[in-house]
């Protein structure tokens, strides 16, 4: 019996923090990290404040959560390394296709990128290592497409990745604000085909 209970324990703590996280992420995408209070944070998870801060004692640490939470999900289902190339390629379109689906998400990450330029942001050295990280990949993607005879010639791979990650950063921006009627993936893809010897 102490088993059982120890593992619904378990399992209702996991439960807890995946709405605490759901809620932080909703907060955090309308009113940005500076302009979120864990206490707003734990009334939309249905929590006390002393009952968030038993799983995240800080904001800092609940914002350092969120954001591993989302590269973790992506990571699994849509992978960007350098070494597939191509089809490193095709998950940046399917990244962008997949956030067509996620508003929340894709405002958490718009608001946050733009508050965290300031290097005393708690997420600065998290957007900051995950620019250098994504354009190193997709820069080795695109290596991996020259050497395979699939780029085309007088395309560098590290001008084209940083193009890719500012093209797609962008149409966020731009879908976010309902000035963009053409779906991302298909401007990303139609993007990375003009940069290709046969489409992806």
């Amino acid at each position: 019996m102490d088993a059982d209970r120890d593992g619904d324990g378990y399992q209702k703590g996991r439960d807890t923090r995946a709405q605490i996280l759901d809620a932080a992420m909703r907060q955090f995408a309308v009113s940005g990290y500076r302009g979120s209070s864990l206490r707003d944070i734990a009334a939309s998870a249905g929590l006390t404040h002393p009952g968030l801060l038993y799983h995240f004692p800080t904001k800092a640490s609940l914002l350092s959560a969120v954001l591993e939470y989302r590269d973790r999900v992506d990571s699994q289902d849509r992978p960007v390394r350098g070494e597939l190339g191509l089809d490193a390629l095709r998950s940046m379109v399917a990244s962008a296709r997949h956030n067509e689906t996620q508003r929340g998400i894709v405002e958490l990450f718009a608001v946050l990128s733009a508050e965290a330029t300031g290097t005393d942001h708690p997420a600065h050295e998290y957007f900051a290592r995950r620019y250098a990280t994504l354009l190193a990949r997709v820069t080795s993607a695109y290596e991996v497409a020259r050497d395979e005879g699939a780029l085309r010639p007088g395309i560098d791979p590290s001008a084209a990745a940083s193009q890719l990650v500012a093209l797609m950063d962008g149409l966020q921006v731009q879908w976010l604000m309902g000035a963009r009627p053409t779906p991302m993936g298909d401007l990303v893809k139609a993007h990375i085909d003009a940069q290709l010897t046969r489409p992806l």
